[in-house]
């Protein structure tokens, strides 16, 4: 059985934590495995104070639907005590927001890509706390993609913003734990960063097998299968085609009115990409691009979990889009994109350029693939030193 840090806090309250007035950083997912909310547990917990509430991108409990949709922090009218929100006008906690608060303890569930944006607010947390003095807590959960290989080029710092702050690769496989203490050792090395680690967890293993119950992390990430595809198709955000955003499998679609899914089919069938199969699946979304237009596409099912390759099959599913649809067609988007205004879109989520250049220079697949495998050996050779989970 897999235990949270959220969990192991419910048991015990550290004892650098009592007395203490506490602000959490918390979203939906997080729960015990009995669905108890971590501002419920600090409610009734008599040895500490919770003094505030700080909510990520989509809101405290998933509110806002899409990317860009900012919102604003209230006061809690059960809890009585300010919601401050660091997707609005502030991604990072003011001196204001942190007056006060003696410990920041940080739930967040991560879905184990590299642009997610939960962890680059954590980044700025840690930096607001260690400007402040203030300890900051993470209480670890699982990366519900485990399983999957590293996979995707590692960023560059020149392309750091808000959905990418450090040379780690698209498909990352560390929990949201690891990746803080990355940050600390990186870039906040006299941050007073303390981890609860979880118990019971290992790194080849899917969120399915831990036995903890599966909470939207954000409105578009509906299950497992969606954080599967997710680290690939999420580049999508970058294209003119839809990532299937306002249908009920957003990441699993992908399509535009001007894809000819027959074509496209057989280009990926011929390519035996490892690990999954393609099925031709048109739709019409009711939000977002393509808004009521009817999309020619397909659905991604991914059927072998040790050999599939997000990153990978996102580059060769947009290559053979350009490869089967009239010239032109495909287009990538140009910013703003994410609070970036000068940098393309797709260079912040792919991690550099080259991946982009690849695709509009008709380049080499394969030894784009063999780039990310050689920046990826020289990644893991740090990411020995904070691995904290077995294989």
């Amino acid at each position: 059985m897999v235990l949270t840090g959220l969990e192991q806090l419910k048991e015990k309250l550290p004892s650098p934590l009592k007395g203490r007035k506490i602000a959490v950083l918390c979203h939906a997912p997080s729960i015990t495995r009995d669905f108890v909310h971590i501002t419920e547990i600090f409610r009734d917990n008599k040895d500490c104070h919770l003094a505030a509430v700080f909510g990520p991108q989509h809101g405290l409990f998933g509110q806002t639907q899409d990317n860009m949709i900012e919102w604003e922090g209230d006061q809690d009218p059960a809890l009585n005590i300010p919601v401050y929100s660091l997707y609005g006008k502030h991604r990072k906690p003011t001196g204001a927001m942190l007056e006060g608060i003696e410990a920041l303890v940080i739930d967040l569930q991560d879905v184990g890509a590299r642009l997610y944006t939960y962890v680059w607010t954590v980044k700025l947390c840690i930096e607001a706390c260690s400007e402040k003095g203030i300890p900051v807590w993470i209480l670890d959960r699982p990366n519900p993609v485990g399983l999957l290989p590293f996979d995707g080029p590692v960023m560059k710092e020149e392309f750091f913003t808000f959905v990418g702050g450090a040379c780690i690769p698209l498909c990352h496989r560390m929990t949201i734990g690891e990746m803080a203490e990355w940050l600390r050792v990186k870039y906040y090395p006299s941050a007073e960063l303390n981890i609860l680690w979880m118990k019971g967890w290992h790194r080849r293993s899917l969120f399915s097998m831990t036995g903890l119950p599966w909470v939207l992390p954000s409105p578009n990430m509906p299950s497992l299968q969606t954080a599967v595809v997710y680290p690939g198709t999420v580049l999508a955000e970058a294209l003119n085609i839809s990532e299937g955003r306002g249908t009920t499998i957003p990441f699993e679609l992908i399509g535009a009115p001007f894809i000819d899914e027959e074509k496209l089919k057989k280009e990926l069938d011929g390519r035996h990409i490892p690990g999954c199969r393609f099925r031709i699946h048109n739709f019409i979304p009711t939000f977002n691009k393509y808004t009521d237009e009817y999309c020619r596409g397909i659905q991604i099912h991914v059927t072998d979990h040790d050999s599939f390759r997000p990153v990978g099959t996102a580059l060769e599913l947009i290559d053979a889009i350009i490869e089967t649809s009239p010239e032109g067609s495909l287009a990538f988007n140009p910013p703003p994109y994410e609070y970036e205004e000068e940098l393309m879109p797709f260079d912040i989520l792919s991690g550099d350029s080259v991946m982009r250049e690849v695709l509009i220079n008709r380049g080499s697949l394969r030894r784009e693939k063999e780039r990310w495998e050689d920046e990826i050996e020289e990644f893991r050779k740090e990411f020995r030193n904070i691995s904290v989970y077995p294989e």
